[in-house]
């Protein structure tokens, strides 16, 4: 397990045994079936390449009403509640008396990505997100907390776990492309990003 700082990112790589890898992902399994993946469309009418849900006491949806924390799955049913197995790595990296509300879940399938963006529609941003990776490694690009300039970019591998917060709370960051079969936690390939928050 090693730990670097990028650009204000706290990156715990190898955070994550094999066997709590294994173990969050069936966690994650019932969550799945009581709310399911969707296809996220952005503001503008575009759809989005990754599929999310969400567990927690609010979900992340954007649609063309915009980007928004909602107390119910977009297709109804309030979102089910965040693991136990998940919230210890909050509780080990974060902070043990303030849970988040909202644990989004991306799935990268063969070919998804997700383009530079902010963190910023939680009401305060002195909490850090809470970044998990499982799953087929994935390119993440990390820029500036203004549009442009020079980024740089690591590779993410199962049971990595990110923490952004302090000065990179806001800095955009993004998934250029996933190397899809490079692990196999997920038996049909793939990668699924949590993202733990506190929305309100």
């Amino acid at each position: 397990m090693a730990r670097l700082i990028l650009r204000g990112f706290d990156i715990r790589k190898g955070h994550l045994d094999p066997a709590t890898q294994t173990q969050v992902i069936a966690d994650l399994r019932p969550i799945l079936k009581s709310a399911p993946l969707f296809r996220p469309v952005t503001p503008s009418g575009k759809e989005m390449s990754v599929r999310m849900t969400s567990a927690g006491d609010l979900g992340w949806v954007t649609d063309k009403a915009g980007y928004r924390y909602q107390e119910q799955h977009p297709k109804g049913g309030v979102w089910p509640g965040i693991p136990n197995s998940i919230l210890g790595i909050w509780h080990d990296l974060v902070s043990t008396e303030h849970e988040p509300d909202c644990c989004l879940v991306n799935y990268y399938g063969e070919g998804a990505k997700m383009g530079l963006h902010q963190d910023k529609d939680e009401a305060d941003f002195s909490w850090p997100v809470l970044s998990i990776s499982l799953g087929d490694d994935a390119l993440f690009r990390i820029g500036n907390t203004t549009r442009g300039g020079k980024t740089e970019s690591i590779w993410l591998s199962s049971g990595d776990v990110v923490v952004m917060g302090g000065p990179a709370r806001l800095a955009y960051h993004g998934v250029d492309r996933i190397r899809f079969g490079s692990s196999r936690l997920l038996p049909k390939g793939g990668r699924i990003n949590l993202t733990l928050r506190v929305a309100r």
